[in-house]
């Protein structure tokens, strides 16, 4: 039932679980606006598949609702607008924050950061290298089960500020970026012996980095190589710009490390749109992505636990 829509949210968003929600076109035809945003507030709490029934891609999806709203002469004003993906990732805000959207779901995309605290992430502004303490789960569990590791990159962009971000540094004029990002426990396989599909599985998750309105979509490893303790790939994908009813093509390189005693992998995305990466941006993204480092750091008196977050 339509009316139901509003009740489900909160429960769809405090669980552990991922349904997939399947709507008819027909029914999403009988829908007044108000429905409609309801609908969208659902799928949007990164918990949710949305599939219409009768549409079998979400390009097909979102394109028919589109137009079915232009032939239908409703004009969805500024006031409920939604998120824009390529927007997001080239501003790393959402432009409108009081909307459906930007109600619903995290508004903090997740990374796995989780910075060590008594830390501060910094960037000096004439070499542009950029040091952050981070935790990282370690071998064999116990009772200090975290550990504190040291990761640097030299990035040509600033150090991107908000409550969205981590550690990432960006130019908020074009979207080129790049940011640092933990996997989840690689459960005892080396980073040579981890398929693409983990790295990728991370990073493209339903509330990863890049997926704050749907996941991107035309995810393809181009190359996958070691580098002596570091592992880099190279991936395309597209992501939805939601003003356009478009998918954008964009490219991104890929570097992770297993620090030692660590049981996860710690990883540096640098990324760009595929037009920019074409123009020359490339350079600039790898240069940043092989300078990473992340390796155990120094032993101190200092506690090691993890820094409030300002925002969930």
């Amino acid at each position: 039932s339509l009316h139901t829509i509003p009740s489900l949210i909160p429960i769809i968003r405090s669980s552990r679980l991922q349904p997939t929600l399947c709507v008819d076109i027909c029914v999403i035809k009988t829908m007044n606006f108000l429905q409609f945003s309801w609908l969208v507030a659902l799928a949007s709490t990164n918990t949710l598949a949305l599939t219409p029934t009768s549409l079998t891609s979400r390009r097909a999806a979102l394109g028919w609702v589109a137009g079915s709203w232009a032939a239908a002469g409703i004009c969805v004003g500024p006031a409920h607008a939604d998120v824009d993906t390529e927007d997001f990732i080239r501003t790393g805000m959402v432009s409108m924050p009081m909307g459906v959207s930007g109600q619903a779901g995290k508004s903090k995309p997740t990374t796995g950061v989780v910075l060590r605290d008594g830390s501060e992430v910094s960037r000096d502004a004439r070499s542009g290298d950029v040091l952050a303490e981070i935790l990282v789960k370690k071998n064999g569990g116990g009772t200090d089960n975290v550990i504190p590791v040291v990761a640097t990159f030299t990035s040509p962009w600033p150090l991107a500020t908000g409550s969205v971000f981590d550690v990432e540094c960006r130019d908020s004029e074009t979207g080129d970026a790049a940011f640092l990002a933990v996997s989840p426990n690689v459960d005892g396989t080396s980073l040579a012996d981890l398929k693409d599909s983990f790295f990728t599985k991370a990073l493209f998750s339903p509330t990863g980095r890049f997926s704050f309105y749907g996941q991107p979509t035309d995810i393809k490893v181009k190359t996958a190589s070691m580098d002596g303790e570091y592992r880099v790939l190279d991936v395309s994908f597209s992501t939805l710009s939601q003003s356009t009813q478009t998918e954008i093509p964009r490219k991104a390189r890929v570097i992770a490390t297993i620090p030692g005693g660590s049981s996860q992998a710690v990883m540096l995305v640098g990324s760009a749109s595929a037009l920019r990466w074409k123009k020359g941006a490339d350079k600039k993204v790898i240069a940043t992505v092989e300078s990473f480092k992340a390796t155990p750091a120094p032993q101190t008196g200092l506690r090691v636990r993890p820094k409030e977050s300002s925002s969930s």
